[in-house]
């Protein structure tokens, strides 16, 4: 220790200057030199030198620097490899990836468990942080998770130990049950959020969920220790706190158990707090009512008689259900909990409820307002019960407010009832005016007359007819009314033209059947009419009737032969109905019906009635024909008398039906009255075939037409001169050719003269001329000849010459010959 004078440089430092002049100072130099130069707080000389190398690093050296520079220090220690501090320096920088990369390089196994407790006692994110890059480690972690774990517990750090323990469990691996287990346990005593935050994330699926089911529920997690639990009574004892449980959490853990274990859990809840706990079963009734059953959540609430909650489950299961059960359960429920506006609209809107059970619960529970029951019954035709409750249980309002205001058309009904109630007469007739236009007639009208109570509208009906009404149904009661009354039924049924005929005749048939005939008669309700008088032997009435009606389908009707009372209408008929009518319409239209009935002698029995009685028809036309024609097919025998006593009928046509009909004699008796004297005599001839009452007829008549036909007759039969005489009286030249071939084979030349010398007036024919120059010859009249062919005439005298010489009449042939001057034939004449 050489002292050392002010200004002056000591004279180590000048020792060590001189030696880093030369090189390198060793490890004992450098240590005292850098304590020379610490003390003097000269640290960038330090710096300068370990730059340049001229300093050798040791250990001490580097604890000598620390004091000063971390960072130098960190450097001398490396450059010394002094790898327990270059690890521990590491560790307090926090630069533990550094640790990891350096101990690698220089194959230093440091001692990790130390390091971290050392780091733990300075900075436990720290110590976290380097626990998981050792468990990153190539070969794994180099110490136990449980041990780092420990560590951490040791000195209370859950969190930092939950945080390891959270990030290396990641992979969920069954070989870490048990730290998983433990992380749970350490949070759920001391941070149960921490570990119900763990839960819900459902990281870890190995750990002891027995033990960690207790923990949750000791730690109030009883959503978590429901979760974990397996076991019903477990479940059971746990679910009942409810006061702690999140209400949508309970209703989802509830989708996760079986129906049975479910269904015993809601019963559990609504015994231990049904009040509290009716909401969530509801709740969960609502959610899971597919698996649960909507029965068994019914028979659940109805056991603790939980009408609150059948109410509010049924309520949200009411739209998509068609169960007529459902239905009728809601409206129960709402009724026991006073919600009646629900009831109301239930029993309006719904179409699947049972509606007699309903009506039927509905009047024993006796609401304060009666519209649900009004809807149940106004909807299913329960009207009277409705009427007779409301009366019974004095809700008058309610009856006048549904007549007036809900359904006006019900009100016979209601009236119906009231009247079986005995409800007095005024409130009844009241309510019927209350009405009024809107109340229908006709089931009002029927309800009051099934009691024989129709008098009771009276006032109403009138009132009704003084407003104009036509309504036919009000005019209807209006005679019913008037007919019990017997106040001049008569005028009331033929004068009022808007009752119906059908409805008051059969109301008229058991009290009085001759007005049911003029009821039925001015509505032509020929059924109705017919029946009527058939039941009570009315059988004028009906006759007349049926005349009037001119229709032939009734007529076919009351005129069929199944028609047991056929006989005694068919009296009336022609003995009343048809004499009295002054119709021709009528006539013919009851003369066809019977024809089309084919009634032929009921037809003449009213025929002769009405025609040859005097009637105001007796010389009508068409009955005249149609008597006598009916007679000719059903009754010839009459056909005489008829033809005899009428005079206005059609002659040729009724004689050519005669004729058909093979009545001859009548024929000839109706075209000999009607002077149809050629139909007469041929009928003689044709048919009856008598020739000489022809010729008598003939020469009564003298007609050519008449004379004609019987000559044509007498010359088909042979009776040639008869003929011949005949056609002369006719003057007919037209069958000239006949007779002459006639009169030749009968060899009646004289008489064939005269009708030659007839005919020949008419035509000029060669024929004719020839055959009378052949006639005279025939009989020797040759002096007629001479004079004959002197005189014009159309004769081929050449031919009628041959003829006469073939025939050897050589006197008359000579003398045409001569007249033709055929010299030659007259030569051979002579």
């Amino acid at each position: 220790s050489v002292p050392v004078q002010a200004g002056q440089t000591p004279p180590l430092l000048q020792y060590f200057g001189t030696l880093l002049t030369r090189g390198k100072l060793n490890a004992f130099e450098s240590l005292e030199l850098s304590r020379l130069v610490v003390n003097q707080n000269k640290k960038n000389l330090l710096e300068n030198w370990l730059a340049e190398d001229k300093l050798e690093c040791s250990e001490e050296l580097g604890d000598l620097v620390k004091t000063v520079d971390n960072d130098l220090a960190l450097k001398i220690y490396i450059k010394a490899r002094a790898t327990p501090k270059v690890v521990a320096a590491f560790a307090e920088r926090r630069e533990f990836d550094k640790i990891l990369i350096y101990s690698k390089q220089v194959g230093y196994a440091p001692d990790y468990l130390f390091l971290l407790q050392t780091i733990l006692r300075t900075d436990p994110q720290g110590a976290v942080n380097f626990a998981l890059m050792m468990s990153q480690m190539e070969g794994g972690c180099p110490v136990d998770y449980n041990t780092i774990t420990d560590l951490f517990l040791q000195r209370n750090l859950i969190r930092e130990a939950t945080a390891f323990l959270l990030d290396v469990l990641k992979p969920n691996l069954p070989e870490h049950a048990f730290l998983q287990t433990k992380v749970l346990e350490i949070n759920l005593v001391t941070f149960p959020n921490v570990a119900d935050a763990i839960l819900a994330n459902g990281m870890f699926s190995h750990y002891d969920r027995p033990r960690i089911a207790q923990l949750c529920e000791k730690a109030g997690l009883y959503v978590r220790a429901l979760q974990h639990y397996t076991e019903l009574p477990d479940i059971k004892r746990v679910i009942v706190n409810t006061h702690a449980i999140e209400p949508q959490s309970l209703v989802e853990f509830f989708g996760t158990l079986s129906r049975e274990w479910a269904l015993e859990c809601m019963k559990d809840l609504l015994l231990v707090n049904l009040r509290g706990n009716l909401q969530i079963i509801v709740q969960v009734a609502k959610e899971y009512c597919e698996q649960l059953g909507v029965d068994a959540c019914i028979k659940l609430f109805e056991q603790f008689k939980s009408y609150e909650g059948l109410y509010f489950f049924l309520g949200s299961y009411l739209s998509s259900s068609e169960d007529p059960d459902i239905h009728f359960k809601y409206i129960e429920a709402a009724a026991k909990t006073g919600q009646i506006k629900e009831v109301e609209r239930v029993t309006r809107e719904s179409n699947f409820y049972d509606a007699e059970k309903t009506k039927n619960f509905l009047m024993e529970a006796k609401l304060p307002d009666a519209r649900p029951l009004i809807n149940v019954c106004d909807r299913f035709g329960f009207v009277p019960d409705l009427t007779h409750y409301l009366y019974t249980n004095n809700m008058l309002r309610y009856i006048e407010g549904y007549v007036q205001k809900v359904n006006p058309g019900n009100a016979p009904l209601v009236v119906g009832q009231l009247l079986d109630d005995e409800c007095p007469e005024d409130f009844i007739k009241g309510l019927i005016l209350s009405v009024r236009s809107l109340l229908p007639v006709e089931p009002l009208v029927e309800e009051c007359e099934k009691r024989n109570r129709l008098r009771l509208l009276t006032q109403f009906l009138e009132h009704l007819v003084s407003e104009g009404s036509q309504d036919t149904h009000v005019h209807n009661a209006l005679g019913k009314i008037i007919i019990d009354s017997n106040n001049n039924p008569e005028h009331f049924l033929t004068t009022n033209p808007y009752y119906d005929s059908r409805v008051v005749g059969k109301y008229c048939e058991k009290r009085d059947p001759t007005l049911a005939v003029v009821a039925y008669r001015r509505g032509q309700c020929d059924d109705e009419l017919i029946n009527v008088t058939n039941k009570n032997s009315l059988f004028k009435l009906q006759a007349r009737y049926v005349v009037e009606r001119m229709d032939g389908d009734l007529w076919e009707k009351v005129l069929n032969p199944e028609n047991e009372y056929r006989r005694q209408l068919i009296d009336q008929v022609v003995s009343t109905a048809l004499p009295e009518s002054k119709s021709p319409e009528q006539v013919s239209a009851a003369v066809k019906a019977f024809m089309t009935a084919d009634l032929p002698h009921e037809l003449i029995e009213l025929l002769e009635k009405i025609v040859l009685q005097n009637s105001a028809f007796s010389g009508n036309f068409n009955l005249q024909n149609l008597l006598i024609l009916t007679a000719i097919k059903a009754d010839p025998s009459r056909v005489m008398d008829y033809i005899n006593r009428l005079d206005n009928f059609d002659g040729p046509a009724v004689g050519e039906v005669a004729v058909e009909a093979q009545l001859y004699e009548e024929a000839f008796a109706i075209f000999k009255k009607f002077n149809l004297n050629v139909q007469a005599v041929n009928v003689l001839l044709d048919n009856i075939r008598s020739i000489d009452r022809a010729v008598e007829f003939a020469f009564r008549v003298e007609e050519d037409a008449v004379w004609s036909q019987v000559a044509k007759a007498q010359l088909r039969e042979g009776l040639v001169s008869d003929a011949i005489e005949s056609f002369i009286r006719a003057d007919d030249a037209t069958q000239f050719l006949d007779v002459i071939r006639a009169s030749e084979g009968a060899d009646v030349y004289p008489d064939l003269v005269r009708y030659l010398l007839m005919v020949r007036q008419k035509v000029k024919e060669p024929k004719v001329d020839g055959e009378l120059i052949y006639a005279y010859a025939k009989i020797d009249r040759l002096g007629e000849i001479e004079e004959f062919i002197v005189m014009p005439n159309v004769a081929n005298l050449q031919n009628v010459g041959d003829r006469l010489f073939d025939e050897a009449l050589y006197e008359a042939a000579k003398i045409i010959f001569a007249f033709i001057s055929n010299w030659a034939k007259l030569a051979v004449t002579l």
